[in-house]
């Protein structure tokens, strides 16, 4: 046993990596911003416990990976979402890991040059330098967490994140969100499950014991005092899970464990069938189950960019890849992000205040 154990650590290299404190005194989070950084958590933060009306909007690329293109589409979502503010909080998508089934890119933090280098220091800099430079703007970001070292490295830039449906049944991952300042969706399991999500809504909401870094970069002991906001990310699985029996199901199951039901649902996915085109039709189906008095759902997630569709990364001709267009899931394109969104306020706009506490309740279970 001994032996072998040897034998697989000869099989691998290791380099030491700048440690967090470093990276952040090089790309430092001034007082301002952090205070908008807070204080988007909390908005939040309070839309996730029902004391905000207004309904949480994910809308962004499905990965980042060119940052001129991040920095564009930035721009365009910051002048819709301050328009759209009063009934609408929108959140950019800044996705820096890309969960594999197999093998493909794997972010902007593990493969900044898109070269199968791995210049993940190089990565955790570039990433950091950008996601201050969005907050400069104005703009909420939400990120997925992968790996569960480097929220240690970029964790509190963040307003939402979530636990992808890959890793919602990982125990580490369950124990770094606990740890978090910011709100975190469990999304369902692959397949559709939704159980593994609801475990991981409880477990993480309890303190946790776990191996880290610190922010010297030594290993430590992680003790956290659990997430009261973490919630259910509805993105289907070998079917959509957003119809209105779906979404019952889902609120009784919830509360069968003590918990007040909280949903967001994701419009690609599994509910989107994988054709980015329906995202329309799954975030008009939310529309239609609010109107029809729905008080669990408080989000939705979309996957928009510039432009529509995607492309095939080809590693060894990157100056052929079209600007704006994603490569990793299709996105809806600018245009159509607005047009939807104009249409989510103008159908709620009179609707949204009523789902506070003492509003009318649903009357889809009659």
């Amino acid at each position: 046993m001994q032996k072998n154990n040897q034998k697989i650590l000869q099989n691998c290299n290791m380099q030491s990596i700048i440690a967090p404190e470093q990276l952040k005194l090089k790309f430092p989070l001034i007082k301002i911003n952090q205070r908008s950084v807070e204080y988007s958590q909390n908005v939040i933060n309070n839309i996730i416990h029902k004391k905000d009306p207004r309904l949480l909007v994910i809308c962004g690329p499905c990965s980042i990976n060119d940052i001129n293109a991040a920095f564009d589409y930035a721009k365009k979502l910051k002048c819709l979402s301050t328009e759209l503010e009063d009934q609408l909080y929108i959140v950019m998508r800044v996705y820096l890991e890309k969960p594999r089934t197999i093998t493909g890119w794997k972010g902007l933090i593990n493969d900044p040059y898109m070269d199968g280098s791995g210049d993940i220091e190089s990565g955790l800099q570039i990433s950091r330098r950008l996601l201050l430079q969005l907050i400069e703007i104005g703009l909420p970001l939400a990120t997925e967490i992968l790996n569960p070292i480097f929220p240690q490295y970029i964790g509190e830039l963040f307003s939402w994140v979530s636990i992808g449906a890959r890793t919602t049944e990982s125990q580490i991952h369950r124990e770094v969100a606990s740890g978090l300042q910011s709100a975190v969706g469990f999304k369902n399991s692959t397949d559709g499950n939704i159980n593994h999500a609801i475990n991981a809504i409880q477990a993480s909401m309890i303190p946790h014991h776990c191996i880290s870094i610190d922010q010297t970069g030594q290993i430590c002991v992680l003790n956290t005092e659990g997430n009261i906001n973490s919630h259910i990310i509805l993105r289907g699985g070998m079917h959509p899970n957003y119809y209105p029996e779906n979404i019952i199901y889902c609120e009784q199951r919830i509360m069968e464990v003590g918990l007040n039901p909280v949903l967001i649902i994701d419009c690609s996915h599994g509910n989107s069938k994988k054709d980015y085109t329906q995202q329309v039709d799954v975030a008009k189906s939310i529309v239609d189950q609010i109107k029809l008095g729905n008080r669990s759902i408080v989000g939705f997630m979309l996957e928009s960019y510039l432009y529509s569709g995607n492309q095939i990364l080809d590693f060894n001709n990157l100056s052929s890849m079209k600007y704006g267009v994603s490569v990793t899931d299709a996105c809806i394109n600018w245009e159509k992000t607005q047009e939807l969104l104009y249409y989510v306020y103008r159908e709620l706009k009179s609707i949204l205040t009523t789902r506070l506490v003492g509003g009318p309740k649903r009357n889809d279970r009659k």
